[in-house]
């Protein structure tokens, strides 16, 4: 077929190129899949005028590969993964994840993607090297600490607030040591170095906390697919397990922890979601295994007329410009460093 019919592999950016994205979606449409409204750029397949096959690139995330019924068989999925692979390494990005059904896994592998884990039959998530996941636990294995009581906690803090001091405070008190894992995705309205900044500066008077940038395997929820998961759902759903089976099953082990502390969720419904699928899938009774990882949830730190304290009314007083009220509820370092780059931004 390619000898009478050869293909052209072109790159399509999805809004520079409405009349591209059109076709590349009936395409993903016959193939009963959708599309992501993140994806930065496709790699398409065209014979003649027509495209035949098609892949997303989503950062670090392979999305939406489809093939026509009419080149199936041709190998022309490898090919399309090829090719996207090339920019992504063009862009700095040599490490990719691609998330599909489980019944396509194998088709996967065969293009030099391994799976990670796999949540029943909904979903699989794959990474472009075999050794990926055991570098990174490597890497973690070597800040292991001993102790029995061995603590985690996973936190974006979009900015750092006396409320996440005090679960930090708790959890540590209550451990050996406690690894605070900052989530590292630029999707929040402070970017990750500010946070890690605010985050590090706020926990330094505590000796047996050791804090840890964020990393690819704390699966981004901005960038988790809706394309062949279309109910809102089951996106959560499965997006959670993802996340807590890698912390499950890799993270967790690397560094020795017993248990994983969070704070409580009066606000949003995906969080508290997320908070009662940790006791599920973390905890041994749940899963059938031989080891355990406790969940711990703490009750939120509130003002004094008894509101917890929250990131998002930190960044809604930043916009109205009340640097008073924010003194009360973000430590001294966050307070510092909101006042040097942002009060002035903001007036």
């Amino acid at each position: 077929m390619y000898q009478h019919n050869p293909i052209d592999f072109i790159t399509i950016d999805p809004v520079r190129q409405p009349e591209d994205l059109a076709e590349i979606r009936s395409l993903l449409g016959r193939n009963q899949l959708g599309t992501d409204t993140d994806i930065q750029l496709f790699v398409a397949g065209r014979v003649g005028r027509k495209i035949v096959g098609c892949a997303g690139l989503a950062w670090r995330t392979v999305k939406c590969v489809a093939v026509d019924e009419t080149w199936r068989g041709e190998n022309l999925s490898a090919r399309l993964l090829e090719e996207i692979q090339h920019i992504a390494l063009e862009r700095g990005h040599a490490h990719l994840f691609l998330f599909t059904r489980p019944y396509n896994l194998e088709r996967f592998r065969q293009s030099g993607f391994w799976p990670l884990v796999q949540v029943d039959e909904t979903a699989v998530l794959m990474e472009n090297t075999p050794i990926g996941i055991s570098r990174y636990c490597a890497g973690l294995e070597k800040l292991r600490k001993p102790g029995n009581r061995i603590g985690s906690v996973v936190m974006n803090a979009n900015p750092f607030t006396h409320g996440h001091r005090w679960l930090v405070e708790q959890a540590a008190e209550r451990c050996d040591w406690l690894h605070l894992f900052v989530v590292h995705e630029d999707a929040s309205f402070f970017p990750f170095e500010e946070r890690w900044q605010m985050v590090r500066q706020g926990v330094a008077h505590l000796p047996n906390v050791i804090v840890h940038p964020g990393s690819d395997y704390l699966i981004s929820r901005a960038t988790f697919p809706g394309y062949f998961l279309k109910d809102s759902g089951i996106i959560d759903r499965t997006w959670i397990a993802m996340d807590l089976m890698i912390f499950r099953d890799y993270v967790g082990p690397a560094l020795g922890i017993t248990h994983r502390f969070v704070g409580s969720e009066p606000f949003c419904a995906v969080t508290r979601q997320y908070n009662q699928a940790m006791r599920y899938w973390l905890e041994a009774q749940h899963y059938h295994c031989a080891a355990s990882l406790q969940v711990v949830e703490l009750p939120r730190k509130c003002h004094e007329a008894g509101r917890a304290i929250s990131a998002s009314e930190v960044r809604a007083l930043l916009k109205s410009r009340q640097m008073a009220r924010i003194r009360e509820i973000v430590p001294e370092s966050t307070f510092s460093h909101l006042q040097q780059h942002y009060a002035l931004e903001m007036a």
